[in-house]
């Protein structure tokens, strides 16, 4: 039998604190696995990035982005908001499409300048989105994992309670 090798950077998980919805929980359903919110985070078309404006404003706009070497990778302009926002201020959140099944990734967002990692997300994004990033000048955003949640809308055994999975040396907020 073959052991499944946990990645370095699999997530601990755990029940979020939720004052209130203790009605989202079910005591035989068990938290659920991070390979679901991973499908949803690889898998999705469209997502959408929070981050906050200078002035502390939000700001919320879609993406479209690929998840690669336990990250999630994102391209927009240099002058665009979304840009000028994370160079001011690089923690963000990323949900990927689809609120009945949400996935609520916080992390902190940096342009990313490896030209091996670079390569892997031009492969990976040309390949989901048939668009070819090869040679921008534009910032490829690496938005690295603080804390992640899952919920569904119907819940089953299948998929399990609300989950918060928190990242390995990764400080992360109480929720």
């Amino acid at each position: 039998m073959r052991r499944k090798v946990r990645s370095k950077q699999e997530p601990v998980s755990g029940r979020p604190f939720m004052p209130g919805y203790g009605m989202m929980f079910d005591k035989n359903r068990k938290g659920m696995p991070w390979e679901w919110a991973l499908g949803r985070l690889s898998k999705s078309h469209n997502y959408w990035l929070v981050s906050a404006r200078p002035d502390g404003r939000p700001h919320s706009m879609p993406v479209w982005g690929v998840w690669v070497d336990e990250s999630f990778f994102f391209s927009t302009g240099r002058l665009s908001r979304k840009s000028k926002n994370l160079e001011a201020s690089p923690s963000c959140i990323v949900c990927p499409e689809g609120a009945a099944e949400a996935v609520i990734l916080e992390g902190a967002a940096e342009a990313c300048s490896e030209p091996s990692v670079l390569r892997k997300f031009v492969r990976v994004y040309k390949k989901k989105y048939d668009w070819d990033l090869t040679g921008t000048k534009d910032p490829v955003y690496r938005v690295r994992p603080r804390v992640a949640f899952g919920f569904v809308e119907k819940p089953s055994k299948a998929r399990g309670n609300p989950t918060r999975w928190t990242f390995p040396n990764k400080p992360s907020s109480h929720t």
